[in-house]
């Protein structure tokens, strides 16, 4: 309770508005070339400090309670003290997903804001490794990360990237540890899946789909994505029809190594993946593609094969086959293990159904809490309302990264 009064008076009697204006105004936005610039920039630096001081001088644990007022609002510091209050534990991973959760395609132009960065930064350099968890490529995380973080953070060998949804982990300084592929330990059934899948997707596409779609450049999942604007409604029409067309795929493939016919897989395939998603049912039913038959008529090793495969739709951005065995959990723990973080308690902030399943990892074994932003999928939502309600708003992560920083700083000041 003495906490709770003395961040009460904290932000009671301090304009804390103003001092995380001045915080921000220094640390985001450095000062300009121009003179005028920079006696502003200073001016707002020595203000910025003697309000800091003075929280010093007036509380006790000063140096902690200046950090948390000028970094977090009134209501991330007590977000903050409750998340401590109930774990009694400092966060020390960051598990981010980048798309629709660090960056935002419709309000920050798909580029990770100044504000988000500065606080990954911030956290990166108070010791708190970050583990990048995306379906992207690794070239293409990987280059916008050196882009927003900077070369020296990315090869610190306490950053790393787990990418294609769990495939494959990029840690970078790290020896031979340095890029572990996740994908080579699936066994031949498998990889012939994918291979035969794979080497049909585009060749053997329907006109319309073939010259308006094209496969994201994976090591092993298999992507189709959109030649349009991701959220479109021909986005959503080109998704939708590449899904249809890797099921039916996925039923060839799985046929013709389990000795059935094309045609008893194609109808197998889209009962089973229905009966699992309904979305992608809902998808199936709009284009009059739902199977003849029932999940119950699929044989035991046809549906054997099939749960270890798995069919990710995406409305009006993304259909996509990967291994079950082979997912962000997977990932995250690989990254872990190099990384060292031998007790994590980390923080997973995602919007989708793969990042659902690093959430749930991470209640059931006791390793962190989870967060969202507001237009995450219904699950995710749900599921992140039930456990702590760290619900943030779309393309404002900086709101959560706040509050880490200041349960971090709450944390050192109970165990000093």
């Amino acid at each position: 309770m003495q906490v709770y009064s003395q961040l009460y008076g904290l932000y009671d009697s301090t304009d804390t508005e103003t001092l995380r204006a001045r915080q921000d105004l220094v640390n985001v936005f450095p000062a300009l070339d121009s003179q005028v610039s920079l006696q502003q920039w200073e001016s707002v630096r020595d203000d910025l400090d003697q309000q800091k001081t003075q929280i010093r001088r007036n509380f006790p644990n000063g140096d902690a309670y200046a950090e948390i007022a000028a970094h977090a609002t009134e209501t991330q510091a007590f977000t903050a003290l409750d998340l401590y209050n109930k774990y009694e534990r400092p966060i020390n991973a960051l598990v981010l997903d980048v798309d629709e959760t660090l960056r935002s395609a419709s309000t920050t132009d798909n580029e990770i804001p100044r504000d988000t960065l500065y606080f990954l930064t911030e956290l990166h350099e108070r010791g708190v490794p970050i583990v990048i968890c995306t379906g992207q490529t690794l070239e293409n995380v990987k280059g916008f990360m050196i882009q927003g973080l900077g070369s020296e953070i990315v090869h610190s060998g306490d950053l790393s990237i787990v990418y294609e949804a769990g495939t494959g982990v990029f840690t970078p300084e790290h020896g031979a540890e340095t890029k572990r592929l996740l994908y080579e330990s699936l066994d031949d059934d498998i990889v012939d899946v994918f291979d035969a899948v794979r080497s049909r997707v585009l060749s053997d596409a329907p006109e319309d789909l073939r010259r308006n779609c094209h496969l994201q450049g994976n090591e092993f999942n298999i992507t189709v994505k959109p030649n349009f604007k991701i959220g479109s409604e021909r986005a959503r029409e080109i998704i939708d029809a590449g899904l249809v067309h890797q099921l039916e795929l996925l039923g060839d493939a799985v046929a013709t190594q389990l000795g059935y016919l094309s045609d008893e897989g194609r109808q197998w395939t889209k009962a089973f993946y229905a009966d699992a998603d309904p979305e992608i049912d809902g998808v199936l039913t709009e284009r009059k593609e739902a199977s003849e038959c029932k999940v119950s008529d699929v044989p035991e090793d046809v549906s054997a094969l099939f749960e270890r495969i798995d069919v990710a739709y995406y409305e009006a951005d993304a259909a996509e086959i990967g291994s079950l065995e082979l997912n962000k959990v997977a990932g995250v723990e690989a990254a872990f293990d190099v990384l060292g973080i031998d007790d994590p308690f980390a923080v997973a902030m995602g919007d989708s159904k793969s990042d659902l399943r690093v959430m749930r990892w991470l209640t059931e074994t006791g390793t962190g809490i989870s967060a969202a932003p507001g237009h995450a999928s219904t699950d995710v939502l749900d599921f992140v309302r039930e456990t702590d309600e760290l619900v943030f708003d779309e393309g404002k992560s900086s709101e959560m990264l706040r509050a880490i920083y200041a349960l971090n700083e709450l944390a050192a000041t109970y165990r000093s």
